[in-house]
């Protein structure tokens, strides 16, 4: 009893000691620095949000933030965002672009990836860091001589895809611009996170006989998921989210133009239709959080797999 008791206070003090308060702070400090980035973060969303809801009239003499008081909402702005602006083609026109130009460089730079990292050819290095080096050149420098190329010599302009009436075809261009933006980073990311895998696999299915493609379909894609959900999340919403590449190669014409195209002309040069800009923006935003949402638990292991070897 008389050791317990001893043992006792010093227990106590222990628990109030500088170096535990000390933790207990930056724990807490910790926790409130992430909570105001995350609220920081979603600020622009939940206005958005609410914005979209208001009566224009209001949203003309008061801020979002003073929705509650009076507290009035209404659905016209969607009524008439998906009865005007033609929102429902743009939303098809959009899932035609981001799909095949997200699937396009994803394939091409998985198996460009395994090369890289697990093949042995000449220069393999020296056109690696070539690749890697394409990161830094602006989009803007390439879409003069990109478009001259598809125009003069291809022909391959909107009307005329159009006019051959092949389903697709008038979104071609875009697909494989979309895909040479993107296969830089792809072969960059997959590269670096087929390295981390450990090469006893490949070699144990060396002696068992597995050629090339069966190593790649059965051990480097299976391992590999956390990584190409990443890079899905990436291309996808890059290029869902894009504007400038789309009017540069499909131009505004509704039967091709995406819905970023759709969103930027719902405001005229006076002003006008900006009431319906909220709405509809938060409609364009519904499938990038789907993607995002549902693939997230794969994001962070993929972009820190390739980080740390072993």
């Amino acid at each position: 009893m008389t050791v317990a008791a001893a043992a006792q206070p010093t227990t106590v003090a222990a628990r109030f000691s500088p170096g535990w308060i000390t933790q207990l702070l930056q724990r807490y400090i910790l926790h409130i620095v992430v909570i105001g980035l995350t609220v920081g973060w979603m600020l622009p969303t939940i206005g958005l949000l609410v914005s979209s809801f208001r009566p224009f009239a209001l949203t003309k003499t008061s801020g979002w933030w003073t929705a509650l008081t009076p507290l009035q909402f209404t659905f016209q702005n969607y009524t008439d965002v998906l009865g005007q602006s033609n929102l429902g083609q743009a939303f098809f026109n959009s899932f035609m672009v981001s799909v095949p130009a997200t699937v396009i460089p994803v394939t091409i730079g998985a198996f460009a990836a395994y090369s890289f990292a697990w093949m042995k050819f000449p220069a393999r290095n020296w056109i690696f860091l070539a690749l890697v080096g394409l990161l830094a050149v602006p989009l803007q420098l390439t879409f003069v001589p990109v478009l001259s190329f598809y125009v003069n010599t291809l022909h391959w302009t909107t009307s005329d895809l159009e006019a051959t009436g092949i389903p697709g075809l008038p979104w071609v261009p875009l697909w494989l611009a979309h895909a040479g933006y993107g296969l830089p980073f792809s072969i960059y990311l997959l590269a670096n996170f087929f390295r981390a895998l450990p090469s006893d696999l490949f070699e144990s299915a060396e002696i068992d006989g597995a050629g090339t493609l069966t190593v790649f379909f059965r051990i480097i894609l299976p391992l590999s998921v956390p990584a190409l959900a990443s890079l899905v999340i990436f291309q996808f919403l890059w290029v869902w989210n894009d504007l400038l590449v789309a009017l540069i190669y499909v131009g505004g014409a509704p039967e091709v133009a995406p819905l970023t195209v759709n969103l930027a002309d719902l405001t005229t040069s006076l002003g006008q239709g900006s009431n319906l800009l909220t709405s509809a923006a938060f409609f364009s935003m519904v499938v990038p959080l789907i993607v995002f949402l549902s693939l997230q638990r794969y994001f962070v292991r993929g972009i820190l797999a390739g980080s740390v070897k072993g």
